[in-house]
């Protein structure tokens, strides 16, 4: 079946309220679930990640399948929809007709399916709103298999409240800057693509969200472990008020190896120097 067929068999299904209703899919605060329900926000992020007909789209907390519906209708080959809530898992059913056979619901916990195992052929991209309780360590797992396997994925473009998007693209020296920007801009291109009001939501949060876009980068050959990386930033962050060689510890030597200076506090040190450090820590 074309793109154009399955579109076509796409737009006939019900509207995404009506499947709300059908099958009581209120949106549960203790799953993370705030449902975006505007096609034309959808269809926006859609067109963000660009060319999807090589590639298995991984879409996370799917819901009734607004996102879900704008991925197969912008021609992504095939989209694996991971999903925690049975209703929504139900809900989905007429979706998975209507894509013959590019739409695939998996149930269970994001936080525990192996995506090279759910989709061991790539190339792969994950495309989410992601649930707000969830999404900071849903985002470190991924950063850590990218830095394990640079193949994990081509893209990542992903739905965070705007808190969380604040900290991933913060500039050095501002105050959201911390041990998760520096990770993620070491391993990826990290964009803000666009800001979305609460009222985009359905129900409405209590903040507003925020599209991140992440493309990885090609890493040096003698690129730290992403382990080393975290204890470094961890030791750094840990005490941000305090210069680096207090808050450093046990890694404090490392300064002298690397030629920083000891009075710079963690926010003022560029993502390189801490890659420098966490090289340093490796060799020692």
């Amino acid at each position: 079946m074309s793109n154009t067929d399955i579109a076509a068999a796409i737009d006939s299904l019900p509207p995404l309220r009506e499947v709300i209703a059908a099958h009581e899919l209120r949106a549960t605060k203790a799953l993370g679930q705030n449902f975006l329900l505007d096609m034309n926000i959808t269809d926006k992020i859609a067109r963000q990640a660009g060319d999807m007909s090589a590639h298995t789209v991984i879409e996370i907390g799917p819901g009734p399948g607004g996102l879900t519906r704008s991925l197969l209708r912008a021609g992504a080959g095939r989209v694996i929809a991971i999903e925690f809530d049975r209703r929504a898992v139900m809900a989905l059913q007429s979706l998975v007709e209507a894509s013959q056979g590019r739409l695939q619901v998996v149930e269970g916990d994001a936080m525990a399916v192996d995506i090279n195992a759910l989709a061991p052929q790539g190339p792969r991209m994950i495309i989410a709103n992601l649930p707000y309780n969830i999404a900071t360590p849903l985002v470190i797992g991924w950063l850590r298999n990218l830095r394990q396997d640079p193949a994990f994925v081509s893209r990542m473009l992903l739905m965070f409240q705007r808190e969380v998007a604040d900290r991933l693209t913060a500039p050095v020296g501002g105050k959201e800057y911390g041990r998760l920007g520096v990770v993620a801009q070491w391993l990826c291109d990290v964009k803000r693509a666009y800001d979305l009001p609460a009222s985009a939501f359905t129900p409405a949060p209590k903040v507003s969200s925020a599209v991140v876009s992440f493309t990885p980068k090609a890493l040096s050959a003698d690129a730290p472990a992403f382990e080393t990386v975290e204890k470094i930033t961890a030791a750094s962050f840990g005490q941000r008020r305090k210069m680096l060689r207090s808050s450093l510890g046990e890694y404090a030597s490392l300064l002298a190896d690397t030629g920083l200076a000891g009075d710079l506090r963690a926010e003022q040190l560029p993502v390189p120097d801490f890659i420098r450090l966490a090289q340093a820590a490796e060799k020692s």
